[in-house]
């Protein structure tokens, strides 16, 4: 679940966003894709570009933030 979200940068056209979850098997140096389900059952899936630890909080870093609350499924591809 998505428990606390925060701008990473906004350069240009492009937005970050830092996404931390309740629970993750993301480690730093990481990328993959979150997965969720919207209200309307339409299937969600973000990349995850980079994965960022600070002070023991895993950051994982997308273009497009997920809502607070929302239930999620990562899958690290490399």
């Amino acid at each position: 679940m998505v428990t606390d979200i925060r701008l990473e940068s906004r350069e240009g056209g492009t937005v970050r966003w830092r996404m931390t979850l309740d629970n993750t098997q993301f480690a730093a140096g990481d990328v993959g894709v979150l997965e969720a389900v919207s209200r309307t059952g339409t299937r969600i899936e973000v990349p995850v570009l980079a994965v960022i630890v600070e002070d023991g909080d895993v950051w994982h870093v997308v273009e497009k933030p997920l809502a607070g609350g929302t239930d999620v499924i990562g899958r690290v591809t490399r």
